[in-house]
């Protein structure tokens, strides 16, 4: 049985499902919208046992051998929302969420990302630190409070951008002589600002050990908001070199990762430096300019399951005491 787990009208579960159901295998929706329909029973010993009851549907956890899971925020959902924070349905909607995160955690099925793994993405500097220790490089940057130290490495570094440090998505934007006067406003929020990297994007989505590359060409300071700036974008499949479809598998990997979407940009005279690692990506959106079939491979990574937790075999090899 292969467990999702989310809301339906969430493209690149509704993607999966259907590349799923082609492929005629067993699977059993969790819809979050039902979460106050929904119990759990989790039994931890030396095995991890659980039953779902949801409407009509009973799903025993022991016969779960892959997940993929893309939920959102129990708060968030309309019933929950219109109940308040801390009412009966609030509480409950959270002990469903945390339970299942739980258990995500202690199962043996193959995950589609356990949260542990998927946590390097709430803090980019964390991750940006991951990113250049495993072989990527990655743009000069600071992290501030301070209005001064920012104006001197804007003018150390000429074109520098600025964005979020935190996983929540924000909007990359150059600096201008227009912000000048802003920056003193980074007093209240830590900042984060890089040296700005010509050359083109790259959205490259791992899956297990299968990589698809996409090429993004535009003159917009961040391609998923050239609508703003006015701005062409065009997106074609692209094909890497096998070093750096290697790097993207490692950095996976090493992240205990099984599905990511990792950022890119190469430079015009060839470099390669690594902005960002997602562990839950909208493939979708590269999926149909590209037409790229990622749904059907995370459908046959799901098909194969699997007994170890990620990156076990990696973790096996670089361990010289393994023999």
């Amino acid at each position: 049985m292969i467990l999702l787990w989310g809301l339906p009208g969430d493209a690149p579960l509704a993607a999966v499902r259907d590349a799923l159901h082609q492929q005629a295998l067993p699977v059993a929706f969790l819809d979050q919208r039902a979460v106050l329909d929904t119990t759990i029973e989790l039994l931890v010993g030396s095995d991890v046992e659980g039953i779902i009851q949801t409407g009509n549907q009973t799903i025993d956890l022991a016969t779960v051998t892959a997940v993929y899971l893309r939920p959102h925020d129990s708060r968030r959902l309309a019933a929950i929302k219109s109940a308040g924070e801390g009412s009966p349905a609030w509480w409950h909607a959270l002990g469903v969420e945390d339970t299942l995160l739980s258990w995500v955690e202690l199962t043996s099925a193959l995950v589609v990302n356990r949260p542990t793994a998927m946590a390097t993405n709430s803090s980019k500097p964390y991750q940006a630190a991951q990113i250049q220790l495993l072989g990527f490089k990655i743009p000069p940057t600071l992290i501030t409070t301070d209005p001064q130290a920012a104006h001197e490495f804007w003018t150390s570094h000429g074109t520098v951008i600025y964005k979020s440090i935190s996983g929540v998505r924000s909007i990359v934007s150059r600096l201008t002589p227009e912000h000048a006067e802003r920056l003193e406003d980074i007093v209240w929020c830590p900042t984060q600002f890089q040296q700005y990297i010509p050359g083109n994007d790259y959205r490259v989505h791992v899956v297990g050990d299968e990589v698809f590359a996409c090429e993004v060409v535009s003159e917009a300071d961040d391609y998923r908001y050239a609508a703003r700036q006015r701005a062409a974008v065009e997106i074609r499949p692209s094909d890497l070199s096998e070093e750096c479809a290697d790097l993207c598998r490692g950095l996976v990997a090493a992240m205990e990762l099984i599905v990511a979407g990792i950022d890119l940009r190469c430079t015009p005279d060839g470099t390669w430096y690594c902005f960002e690692v997602n562990p839950s990506p909208g493939f979708t959106y590269y999926q149909d300019i590209s037409h790229q079939r990622i749904d059907e491979a995370i459908a046959r990574l799901l098909a194969r399951g699997s007994t170890h937790r990620p990156g076990d075999a990696q973790r096996q090899q670089t361990d010289p005491s393994s023999p």
